[in-house]
């Protein structure tokens, strides 16, 4: 028996080492596969790499008005779920305010800064969306006329720094004034003070001797406010015997005041309900201004329905179609209008309401200059549609770099710019009768107008924000008095006052700014004077690295490239603040020629100021298809 078994015993050790070996060499086997495929994908970064997305182009809310800065990629792996939460919420935004001797202190507002920032006045122009131009970066700013019931900005509630509402937040603060609903839970908020204040006496009662009736009437008081509370959204769902129960808790809140009671616990419960309401309302501050933001800056869903539809249809029609009439587009004899623009709808408004106001239409071309990613849109838009015998013809920004200018100085449409100025008087405090105005400047596109139309003599330039309701006959044949421009000036606002912004250069300042919503424009008159070359200097004098600061330089690159060449046109052919001022007179928008709706509540977002819209909406059109399936109807 002792020797079968001996012999047995390292058969068995075999087997076992046999088996441990191939555990080893399976093992080994795995780990040899797995721990490289692990790097590849970047497990030990926490996610594959192949999901990871370029987050230095993530765009991060800073709180200012319409800006918006991409956020450093070597913060990436820092960032977590409660900073994105923060980033919601708009912090107080850092602008500049202050005061001289002379003029009023100035705050102008927008997407981008310029580099050479000042103590009085600091700029920002308002970013447009890419269809759509938002503005938060870009009230009538009248101070000899400023109505005193327009001082909203006293601050909102837990906001203990003084800092004005409408510097902290923005138009939304008049928006908020003007939308202002009515309270619907007055009551419940009582209720809810009331459950309150008696939660804060309730220890201190209970520990008293001989308060045993009120401790139990308060218990029962509370218990029945919570009861109440639980399904009550608005005073409307509140029981028909709510008075009764308000009643009784407030004689026992008052008995329970009478009372020797420990001040330290109330108090601490009574100012721990004043911080928190205070938070609360802060919160709600800044995220409705938040949202209100986001409202101007985002293309309306029905916007970009309409303008991929007709992308795609052009492409399956092959809609292409010569121009009938292209001896007109470069024949100065016809009255020549040009139009930059990345907005279908507003594009297309303008020029319905030019040609339906005009008595020689016939007489019009109007050039419609986009960008690629809308050019086919465009086009298949105009060739659907006719506007009175009038030409249209649309034109790529981006056929004329590759074709007729290749500088590289614009290498994408630049459209207009639009900049918030906030001023108030030095007499006065900060947050009392501050007004806000919105000024809108040529975009750098503009200045390659004699490049583009080089056999023009004189052309009209809109912008796709304005309305017209008078023939612009009269404004073709103005007199330009040898100048090479022709606009409305704004003299609430003076040179002098951006005299930061406007570097190495002489000016007087004294005079008035202008807009660019309607310009008339003698092109021969430009290139006498070089207008062209004039904007490349001050370009090269103003920073301009980044996005935001060459936008920014469209600021005194239009002031200045114009000085002494503005011939200005009258006050009476535009009226100005159909996008954010509610105190103009329906008088006075009838009897102009054109409107304005410079601003950030456009008339075609939800946003945008009722009773002026309807001057917009009179030209638009019913019975377009794709407007119909897209839900058109701002």
């Amino acid at each position: 028996m002792k020797g079968p078994a001996a012999a047995a015993a390292p058969s068995g050790k075999r087997r076992w080492r046999c088996l441990a070996a191939t555990g080893a060499a399976l093992a080994l086997l795995f780990f040899a596969v797995v721990v490289p495929l692990a790097v590849l994908l970047g497990l030990h970064a926490r996610f594959p790499s192949m999901y990871l997305v370029d987050e230095s182009a993530v765009s991060v809310y800073d709180g200012t008005d319409g800006r918006w800065e991409p956020n450093p990629s070597e913060e990436n792996d820092r960032m977590q779920v409660n900073d994105t939460m923060k980033e919601l919420l708009p912090p107080t935004s850092k602008e500049w305010t202050g005061t001289n001797n002379s003029q009023p202190g100035t705050v102008i507002d927008s997407q981008p800064k310029l580099d050479n920032l000042s103590r009085n006045i600091s700029i920002n122009p308002a970013l447009p969306i890419q269809q759509a131009r938002p503005l938060e970066s870009s009230s009538l700013f009248n101070i000899i006329d400023i109505d005193l019931k327009d001082n909203f900005e006293q601050g909102l509630p837990g906001d203990e720094n003084g800092m004005s509402c409408q510097i902290k937040f923005g138009s939304y603060c008049r928006w908020s004034v003007e939308h202002k609903e009515a309270i619907k839970d007055s009551t419940l908020k009582r209720l809810k003070d009331q459950l309150f204040v008696a939660r804060a006496y309730y220890p201190s009662i209970v520990k008293l001797d001989g308060m045993d009736k009120l401790s139990r009437d308060m218990k029962q008081n509370i218990q029945e406010h919570e009861h109440m509370l639980s399904d009550a959204i608005s005073d409307d769902d509140l029981p028909k015997l709510h008075g009764v129960n308000m009643k009784k808790m407030d004689e026992t809140i008052t008995a329970a005041k009478s009372c020797a009671t420990e001040c330290t616990n109330v108090e601490k419960k009574l100012r721990q309900l004043l911080d928190m309401t205070e938070d609360e309302a802060l919160f709600h501050g800044r995220q409705s201004s938040y949202l209100y933001k986001l409202g101007i800056q985002t293309l309306p869903k029905s916007l970009h329905c309409l303008s991929m539809r007709l992308t795609v249809d052009y492409f399956k029609s092959l809609a292409d179609v010569e121009h009938s009439d292209a001896q007109k587009l470069e024949n100065p004899v016809f009255q020549h209008y040009v139009i930059f623009s990345t907005n279908l709808l507003a594009s297309s408004m303008t020029i319905n309401s030019t040609v339906i106001n005009s008595e020689e239409s016939a007489n019009m071309v109007f050039h419609l200059i986009t960008d690629p990613q809308n050019f086919y849109a465009f086009k298949n838009w105009f060739i659907r549609n006719s506007y009175k015998g009038a030409t249209i013809n649309v034109l790529n920004f981006e056929d004329f770099q590759l074709k007729h200018l290749g500088n590289g100085e614009v290498e994408q449409l630049s459209p207009s710019e639009e900049f918030r100025v906030t001023s108030h008087s030095s007499a006065l405090k900060s947050n009392t009768l501050m007004r806000t105005e919105y000024i809108s400047m040529f975009g750098h596109s503009f200045f390659l107008l004699p490049e583009l139309f080089s056999n023009l003599k004189r052309v009209i330039v809109l912008e796709d924000d304005t309305i017209v309701q008078r023939d612009l006959s009269l404004l073709w044949n103005l007199d330009l008095k040898g100048k090479a421009i022709g606009a409305v000036q704004f003299c609430p606002v003076r040179f002098g006052q951006l005299r930061a912004y406007l570097p190495g250069f002489p000016y007087n300042a004294s005079s008035c700014i202008w807009m660019s919503g309607v310009s008339v424009i003698d092109l021969d008159k430009w290139r006498e004077h070089d207008v062209t070359g004039i904007h490349h200097r001050i370009l090269q004098k103003v920073q301009h690295n980044t996005e935001a600061s060459w936008r920014a330089a469209a600021l005194p690159a239009g002031l200045l490239a114009f000085k002494d060449l503005t011939h200005p046109i009258e006050g009476h052919w535009v009226q100005f603040g159909l996008g954010h001022d509610y105190g103009l007179t329906h008088g006075a928008i009838k009897k102009s020629a054109i409107l304005h709706y410079n601003g950030n509540m456009k008339p075609w977002l939800e946003l945008g100021i009722q009773r002026y819209r309807k001057y917009w909406k009179r030209y638009l059109p019913r019975d377009e298809p794709f407007m119909i399936d897209c839900n058109v109807n701002p």
